[in-house]
């Protein structure tokens, strides 16, 4: 059972909050009676949780009587950044993702001219073997989240990577070609997730969405695998959903974009 104290030290912690939200919503310096208006705070109520939140550097006092959120949110927000993991972020929901399709799921990130296989949710019941394990690397041409990094990149730097790589091919599916590699990328942009049509391995193919971190960047590709007569478009949805969930808890806010059909 709550205590009298415990239901105050609640109530007093919902009336922080709520002058925060209301100061983040504004780019400007907001006054002690727009605050106590927006919050339906008393005036003296919020002007003392005010200066308790200056006190502890959450909100600065810009000018007497109008204040803006502090510093040290920045300090603590930096802080949580710091510790986020896409692995951490990632691993329970792409055990859910496996669960579904029953198929090889892989999270996997650029270095330099490849990608690597940071991540991946498997059984033995999908069917296909796993060549490339957690540590493998792979060209990003051949690949399709490779193909989600090489979209973002500007022309130039598509033909500089063609250049450096050859883009050697693997087999009679892979992309060796610029002009096929760009029109490529162009069907990448438009739809906002990537395949692999057995361009890397005969007999497997692959789709993959995005993951972006809180500054829209995109840092990582989750992807299906799997047999390449047993690939559904079904299962497209789900992929972009849950790269959008993983994009969410590293902080993402979407704005239109990226994972649009």
């Amino acid at each position: 059972m709550k205590t009298t104290d415990d239901k105050t030290s609640i109530q007093v912690i919902e009336r922080m909050v709520s002058l925060l939200d209301a100061l983040a919503a504004c780019p400007d310096p907001v006054s002690l009676k727009e605050l106590a208006s927006t919050t339906s705070l008393h005036p003296s109520t919020a002007h003392r949780i005010l200066n308790d939140l200056v006190l502890k550097r959450f909100v600065d006092r810009s000018e007497p009587g109008a204040y803006r959120l502090g510093m040290r949110l920045l300090e603590l927000g930096n802080i949580v950044k710091s510790r986020l993991n896409v692995r951490d972020a990632a691993m329970d929901l792409m055990r859910t993702l496996h669960r579904k399709t029953d198929q090889t799921v892989n999270l996997s990130v650029r270095q330099n001219d490849e990608i690597i296989y940071i991540d991946r949710a498997f059984s033995e019941r999908s069917g296909m073997q796993v060549v490339r394990a957690v540590g493998g690397r792979a060209p990003l041409h051949l690949t399709s989240t490779g193909k989600l990094f090489l979209s973002i990149d500007e022309p130039k730097m598509v033909a500089e990577y063609a250049h450096r790589t050859g883009l050697a091919g693997h087999n009679r599916n892979s992309i060796t070609d610029l002009a096929q590699l760009e029109n490529e990328l162009g069907t990448v942009r438009k739809h906002g997730y990537a395949r692999d049509n057995e361009e890397l391995e005969l007999g497997v193919r692959c789709m993959a969405a995005g993951i972006y971190d809180d500054t829209g960047k995109l840092i990582a590709g989750l992807s299906i695998s799997a047999p390449a007569d047993r690939l559904q478009d079904s299962w497209l949805q789900d992929l972009m959903t849950t790269a959008r969930q993983i994009s969410a808890a590293l902080g993402y806010k979407e704005s239109g974009n990226p994972g649009r059909d």
